[in-house]
């Protein structure tokens, strides 16, 4: 099978999707264009809400593209891959991170997954700033396998939750962890205030396709800050799974193409090791099979880092 992935990247022009096939980044309209698969066209948002009709004439692209030249060199400036319906995103997923979080957690026979929502306008892409706010002192980082839905579904099936997924991308899911308590309210825990700031959901850098990327229940991923490994886990390690995920939410609402879960994070984050970002940091999430995710902190009133 061909490997590629979907991306979309800044220009003069305005944002333009772009098909990448191994190293090599091609324009997207103009290789369709070129190959005859109009169908492929349209940006990555409105490719993925429409993900059925979409999937065949990309993969199509992709081998008709497959060990020709890079027709956009340099590689282009990339922005966040698409603009997510929804963002779902689950906590202490990774029971070494439930640990270090100091989460006490049931027995997964008598429990759920605990979801909760992140805001559409927290989403930056690859190179991009996260800003920290003036109000938040101990911001973290947090890399996630961002799970991408391409089908409707409701009361899905555990067995069939698989067939909802378009494909994959990269989470940062930066959270100001002296944000998400509270002592003013009989409610402990406020996971809006600590997670939705402004630029706290890095994304990207591409849209990997479900077919290029294998089982997702065994893929690495993890995080640098400032070249310093700080997390290296693998999906293995999820309390519930994705498909697990899935199943839960559709017996809430109907989940749409172009839903984003965010599905764990493993151990390592800034919270347990008591080290929280600085001014000039740089993040750097990884996953296998997807590529790497870089984003610097800009946070003025907070220490200088790297």
């Amino acid at each position: 099978m061909t490997w590629f992935a979907l991306a979309t990247r800044a220009g003069a022009d305005g944002p333009r999707p772009v098909i990448q096939v191994g190293d090599a980044f091609h324009d997207l309209h103009d290789a369709a264009a070129a190959h005859g698969f109009a169908a492929a066209a349209g940006d990555v948002s409105a490719i993925i809400r429409d993900w059925d009709a979409r999937r065949e004439p990309l993969f199509a692209l992709a081998r008709a593209l497959g060990g020709a030249p890079a027709g956009l060199s340099p590689a282009p400036t990339l922005r966040a891959p698409f603009e997510p319906r929804r963002i779902f995103a689950a906590a202490s997923n990774f029971i070494e991170h439930a640990e270090e979080m100091q989460t006490k957690l049931a027995a997964k026979a008598d429990s759920e997954p605990y979801i909760f929502l992140k805001t559409i306008e927290s989403v930056v892409g690859p190179g991009e700033l996260v800003v920290v706010p003036p109000q938040v002192s101990r911001p973290d980082w947090e890399v996630e396998l961002g799970v991408v839905l391409g089908r409707a579904g409701k009361n899905v099936p555990v067995s069939d939750a698989h067939n909802l997924i378009a494909g994959y991308t990269i989470v940062n899911d930066v959270s100001a962890r002296d944000r998400t308590r509270r002592s003013d309210f009989p409610f402990s825990h406020d996971w809006f205030r600590g997670k939705s700031f402004d630029s706290f959901t890095p994304l990207g850098p591409v849209f990997v396709p479900r077919d290029c990327l294998g089982d997702p229940h065994d893929i690495r991923l993890g995080l640098k800050v400032n070249e310093v490994v700080m997390q290296d886990g693998n999906t293995s390690e999820m309390i519930f799974n994705i498909y697990e995920q899935i199943a839960y939410l559709s017996t809430i609402l109907e989940l749409r193409a172009g839903d984003l879960i965010a599905s764990g994070t493993p151990a390592g984050v800034g919270m347990g090791r008591g080290v929280f970002l600085k001014d000039g940091d740089v993040m750097t999430a990884w996953v296998d099979g997807i590529g790497s995710l870089r984003n610097a902190v800009s946070a003025p009133h907070l220490p200088k880092g790297a």
